[in-house]
């Protein structure tokens, strides 16, 4: 089963995590939109995880600039048209990265990155910050996830541990923390994979077959 990462907003540690998850379960990877051509995501982690190509699905869209999409898709003069996007490969373990927040708009026609998860029907990893701030953030991205009843497996806080941010999202959610991921000054292979993922997450991927 392949499994759809977003977060609460733009650099709050997607990429990194998508390259941590992918080098302890053997994932692929695949993000739908890529918004700035000058450092794609898709290479960022192919970097990190020394991965052979074969373990990355090239984008459906490919923006130029590093905007929202909507916008930098009318910079280039194209429409992102959802009916687009499906997985590119059956039966292959994919860990999809969303673009920004999941209210992050995709076009002009109030269609939103979140409507691109419920088209793709996976469960859902949600990445937060750990520092001041989080708990807004966290708490309004899974009322949206709720909202529209898409199944939210649980949260990766990013950053230098905090527990009362960690258990205040837990209590207020009801959702889970499956695994905190400890951001180094050096992030490569090494490092992460030095950052066990923990039991919480190793179910959940177990779960998936």
């Amino acid at each position: 089963m392949s499994f759809f990462l977003t977060g609460t907003d733009t650099e709050v540690g997607k990429t990194v995590t998508c390259a941590w998850l992918l080098l302890h379960y053997r994932y692929h990877y695949w993000k739908p939109i890529q918004s700035g051509m000058d450092t794609p995501d898709t290479e960022i982690v192919r970097k990190i995880t020394d991965f052979h190509e074969s373990f990355f699905f090239p984008p459906t869209y490919e923006l130029q600039q590093p905007l929202s999409p909507h916008t930098s898709a009318k910079l280039d003069g194209i429409k992102i048209e959802l009916s687009n996007f499906k997985l590119p490969r059956n039966n292959t373990k994919i860990v999809v990265e969303g673009a920004g927040g999941v209210l992050v708009p995709i076009n002009g026609r109030k269609e939103f990155m979140v409507d691109i998860m419920a088209k793709l029907s996976l469960p859902i990893l949600l990445v937060a910050r750990s520092k001041l701030g989080t708990i807004n953030h966290t708490l309004l991205t899974i009322n949206e996830l709720k909202r529209r009843n898409l199944p939210l497996k649980g949260i990766i806080l990013c950053g230098e541990k905090n527990r009362d941010n960690k258990e205040s999202i837990e209590t207020c959610s009801g959702v889970p923390v499956v695994a905190e991921l400890n951001l180094m000054k050096t992030i490569d292979k090494n490092t992460l994979l030095l950052n066990k993922p923990g039991e919480k997450l190793d179910e959940i991927f177990a779960s998936a077959g």
